[in-house]
């Protein structure tokens, strides 16, 4: 096996990661996006906390695309309609009896986090871009400390949300500096 294809089958949550964040940096790179990817990390870690299923996290990765689209296209919003998919997991959380400490976790950090980034839509378009950019930036932390765990998701889930992260958070710091 030639080097690149080995490094590939054992890092390729990195490459998917950075992919992702090279193909939104060269497209869509604006804040919304930035606070889009923070809320969609939220309920991924959320979602596998509530179901118990670390492989769940992955799973939320389209679920959550779809609640976006959803959102609007009915005119409802991506918000609103992210938030009650994380107020959902949070029952079914209770109801399916998945670990209290876990879940409360999930549900405080992913609040913080989609507050956080949510609230940068309030500021001028260029600060925002660069706050919500650090936000998104500081949850490759959230992922590492999980990654290092091998806590609430896979271990691939948390590469790539790292190597998504990172880079296209810090890219848009340095987009909305620069204009």
């Amino acid at each position: 096996m030639n080097p690149a294809s080995s490094w590939l089958s054992r890092r390729w949550p990195t490459a998917a990661g950075l992919a992702a964040a090279i193909a939104v940096l060269v497209t869509v790179a604006d804040r919304e996006t930035a606070v889009t990817c923070v809320w969609v990390a939220a309920l991924c870690y959320l979602a596998a906390a509530a179901l118990d299923r670390p492989w769940m996290a992955w799973v939320a990765v389209p679920a959550g695309s779809v609640v976006i689209a959803v959102g609007e296209i009915t005119g409802v919003g991506r918000w609103v309609l992210l938030g009650a998919a994380a107020a959902m997991l949070v029952v079914v959380a209770v109801v399916v009896g998945a670990p209290r400490r876990q879940v409360s976790a999930q549900f405080v950090g992913g609040t913080v986090y989609a507050g956080l980034a949510l609230a940068t839509l309030a500021l001028a378009p260029d600060a925002g871009l660069v706050v919500a950019g650090l936000v998104l930036a500081s949850h490759a932390v959230w992922d590492a400390v999980h990654h290092r765990r091998r806590a609430v998701v896979s271990r691939s889930l948390a590469e790539a949300c790292m190597a998504l992260d990172l880079p296209l958070g810090l890219g848009l710091v340095v987009l909305g500096l620069a204009t």
